[in-house]
């Protein structure tokens, strides 16, 4: 049984920086209109009456796009799990849920410097407890993610040849 052919492409600014992700419908129109170009292929190629197109997985425009600003992505518990590689803050094991530092009914904020990926064994220990009432620390400041990765992981699962271009 043949692969099934990839539903999105990664689609980079002439200047190699990640722009978003397209639908390979989206894709093949941009390179037949010459607004883009192909990076990588799995070597499968569409074919229509009068031409064929390698079947992009990464592609870049032709032209450079300004983009004027960048908004954070907000933390989700599957962009907080990929931040901190899915490893418990607390215990360094594996992590299948989040926590707040500072609990929410504590007056703590949803934002990327309160939450940490937690397993649930400490997130039940931990409750509704500042850190210091336990005596527990945390191995490191949790700070926003960096790079474009940190937005792709919000939004899609990434494809292994995506990775490369994705490097913070």
């Amino acid at each position: 049984m043949p692969a099934a052919p990839p539903r999105r492409t990664l689609l980079l600014n002439a200047s190699l920086e990640p722009l978003c992700v397209v639908s390979v419908h989206r894709a093949v129109v941009l390179v037949l209109n010459g607004k883009a170009m192909v990076l990588e292929t799995d070597g499968r190629v569409l074919h229509s009456e009068h031409s064929a197109v390698p079947l992009p997985l990464v592609m870049c425009l032709v032209r450079y796009v300004h983009v004027p600003h960048r908004r954070t992505v907000p933390p989700s518990r599957r962009t907080v799990l990929h931040r901190d590689k899915n490893r418990c803050a607390y215990c360094g094991g594996l992590a299948d849920t989040v926590d707040h530092v500072q609990p929410r009914s504590r007056g703590g904020r949803h934002e990327w410097t309160n939450v940490v990926a937690a397993c649930s064994r400490c997130n039940h220990r931990k409750a509704d407890r500042l850190l210091v009432e336990l005596g527990w620390e945390l191995p490191f400041v949790p700070h926003p993610p960096r790079g474009a990765a940190a937005l792709f992981a919000a939004t899609v699962r990434t494809d292994p040849s995506w990775t490369a271009y994705l490097v913070a």
